[in-house]
């Protein structure tokens, strides 16, 4: 009887299907979070929670990796997908940790709008990685994220110049600006992700 190596296929789509959700999952937390600061902290510590859970899955995708023979997709591309989704989670994990130790009364709008943004682009990217498995050509998830990611870069130069208008305290203007390049790069992330997705198919055709 010849010797047949039987690939682990389905645990590595089945791990970057839970990152992505997770990921989803502190997307919508952090939204949460902005419409209600009364309980920031509250809010803060469940996307805490849900970013150790993205470390432990982070670090099962690449131990896995490591012990595996035979990968279904590129190695490299497995190890890209996994640490721009633990990325993503990071950045929020930074954005809620910010909020709750700086005092903010209310949301600026167009921060409300960018994490709005964050939060579809999250949702669109656990359909891209859930087609992974099936993936012959580019899942239309992939088309929304970068449309997405346009629309993020678009309320990021509005804000900007809002916070530019003369209308805001200094304190203001640094905290909205800083907390502003943490969700614009959260997004950009999920960017590398639908680019990531977009190099697997490339190499199917």
């Amino acid at each position: 009887m010849p010797f047949q190596v039987i690939p682990r296929e389905l645990v590595f789509y089945d791990l970057l299907d839970a990152a992505a959700r997770n990921v989803a999952e502190a997307s919508g937390e952090l939204l949460a979070l902005v419409d209600d600061l009364p309980h920031a902290a509250e809010h803060a510590a469940e996307i805490r929670r849900l970013e150790h859970d993205g470390d432990a899955l982070t670090h099962r995708i690449i131990g896995t990796l490591n012990t595996t023979f035979v990968v279904p997709i590129d190695r490299h591309d497995i190890y890209r997908l996994a640490t721009a989704l633990d990325d993503v989670l990071d950045y929020q994990h930074g954005v809620a940790d910010l909020i709750e130790l700086l005092p903010i009364d209310e949301p600026f709008p167009w921060f409300r709008k960018q994490v709005e943004t964050l939060a579809r682009t999250c949702g669109a990217m656990v359909g891209a990685v859930g087609h992974l498995q099936q993936i012959r050509k580019v899942p239309s998830d992939v088309s929304v994220i970068k449309r997405e990611e346009r629309e993020g870069d678009w309320i990021n130069r509005r804000a900007v110049a809002d916070l530019y208008s003369g209308d805001y305290r200094a304190l203001e203007v640094l905290m909205w600006k800083d907390l502003l390049a943490q969700v614009e790069a959260a997004i950009d992330r999920c960017e590398d992700v639908a680019n990531q997705i977009e190099s697997v198919v490339a190499k199917f055709a």
